[in-house]
């Protein structure tokens, strides 16, 4: 009985000892693992101000990928490793920043044997200029998947490519996509450890983490570099701006003879019309509208250059022809290629009450002319040859320029527009149309000029109706009283 108490207690014994080193050695488990947890975390966050002062200090999305891959290998302890970018709008990859003798993802050409010395340079280029289809092989599998993959033992994995150099061999491997969100950046892998331990699940952890982070980052980059993208486009638009609205004239000549009046509403802040309206002399007015391809800084500066031309020239010749040809031969220089300008220039004559026109490839000019003593009424549409300004040498421009000479008798209209206004479509795609901005002119005819141009803007919008307008809306419009 006494030897069986004893055999009892030694089990009991033996049984307790073998919970409590268990439970020893679990402890002694979720202790390395708390405190490997502790340590990714602390590397992810040392990571994480890393990326923020890399921000900060202004680097370009190279520069981040460069400490990506530089973070990666100090905390997994590999020999090498890179991050592929997504190009051809994400149809490929291409190694971006590299630390290493990183393998690369195709074989080597036969010229590349040279010495090891040489040889990270080498690779380095290879991995930058090497581009492969999202899908082809392990990191391009990856890519498409957007799925970590962890390979401890790679070196007889048929997926890999066997290089002969020993120093490119894979042993041990890891790849996890760089992804913000549904958006795609790259991807980043590490490989051989320098122990020769093959890499685990912590790895594989810390660096999905470090990719997030990394993916993160670059999200935050790439947003600030559209915003300063968007401030200096909004410097540019105000800047452009200011500039157009010192170009337009707030005040007309006032006489007893004719009223005129000028609107414009560009379709963005910016716009590519440009009117005018300056007195020559006693008896003359200069008159002009403009429509300049492009927008922004560039066409407001051709619209400064061709208002200053178009200044300087009617105060030389009489002939609005003749300043139009001056004005091509002065800005054929200094027009990039893709370009132009169309205008029409014309001269109020209150003495003669006449109305001389030439017009560079512009919309053709509306005269409403009413003849009381018939009791009719009928609008013409002013033709005129001629080439748009900064298109063609100054030889073959002159020959194309013609001038015309009309009279603008008392109760006569001239209405000077842009393509805005007739080339305004509604929900069926059909046109305003020159026959329909002249049924708004007789309709309109016995109002005054400021008059006129608001209820022709009315029109041309009642017609398109809510699709809106999408170019600039310019009207310029003279009345003999």
């Amino acid at each position: 009985m006494f030897f069986g108490f004893l055999i009892g207690a030694l089990v009991g014994f033996s049984v307790g000892f073998y919970i409590l080193l268990r439970n020893s050695r679990d402890s002694l488990r979720l202790d390395e693992e708390k405190q490997m947890l502790i340590q990714e975390n602390q590397i992810v966050v040392e990571f994480m101000h890393n990326m923020v002062e890399a921000i900060g200090e202004g680097v370009d999305r190279h520069e981040l990928f460069k400490r990506v891959v530089h973070a990666a290998i100090l905390s997994t302890g590999a020999l090498s490793a890179c991050v592929f970018e997504f190009v051809d709008e994400g149809r490929k990859l291409r190694g971006s920043a590299v630390e290493g003798l990183f393998p690369p993802h195709r074989p080597l050409p036969e010229s590349s044997r040279m010495k090891l010395t040489t040889r990270a340079r080498f690779i380095e280029q290879i991995l930058r200029n090497e581009e492969f289809p999202v899908g082809e092989g392990i990191v391009g599998n990856v890519a498409r998947s957007s799925h970590g993959m962890l390979i401890p033992e790679a070196e007889n994995d048929p997926r890999l490519i066997r290089h002969e150099d020993p120093a490119l061999r894979v042993n041990s491997l890891i790849v996890v996509p760089i992804n913000f969100r549904e958006t795609k950046i790259g991807v980043l892998a590490i490989v051989n450890p320098v122990d020769g331990v093959a890499f685990n699940e912590t790895d594989l952890s810390l660096a999905s983490s470090l990719a997030e982070q990394a993916a993160l980052a670059i999200h935050n980059l790439d947003l600030m570099g559209m915003q300063i993208e968007k401030n200096k486009l909004d410097l540019d638009i105000n800047l452009a701006s200011n500039i157009q609205g010192m170009l337009l004239p707030k005040k007309f000549p006032s006489n007893d003879i004719v009223d005129i009046n000028a609107i414009y509403q560009p379709a963005q802040k910016v716009g590519g019309d440009l009117y005018d309206v300056f007195q020559l002399d006693e008896n003359r007015i200069g008159l002009a509208i403009a429509d300049v391809s492009g927008k922004g800084i560039p066409a407001s500066l051709v619209m400064a250059i061709c208002q200053n031309n178009l200044r300087h020239f009617s105060k030389q010749y009489n002939s609005p022809a003749k300043v139009l040809v001056e004005m091509n031969q002065a800005m054929e220089n200094e027009m990039r290629r893709d370009m132009f300008v169309t205008l029409i220039y014309a001269i109020v004559d209150t003495k003669e009450n006449s109305l001389t026109i030439a017009r560079a490839g512009h919309e053709l000019p509306a005269l409403f002319h009413e003849e009381t003593s018939k009791g009719t009424a009928h609008v013409e549409m002013i033709h005129s040859e001629g080439m748009a300004l900064g298109m063609v040498p100054t030889e073959l421009f002159e020959t194309v320029i013609q001038e015309v000479m009309v009279p603008f008798l008392k109760g006569d209209i001239l209405v000077l527009y842009t393509d805005g206004i007739t080339e305004t479509t509604n929900q069926s795609d059909v046109e305003f149309s020159n026959a329909r901005l002249a049924d708004t002119i007789r309709l309109l005819h016995t109002q005054a000029p400021k008059e006129m141009n608001e209820g022709l803007v009315e029109s041309v919008n009642r017609f398109a109706g809510d699709i809106g307008k999408h170019d600039d809306i310019t009207l310029l419009t003279v009345k003999h009283k």
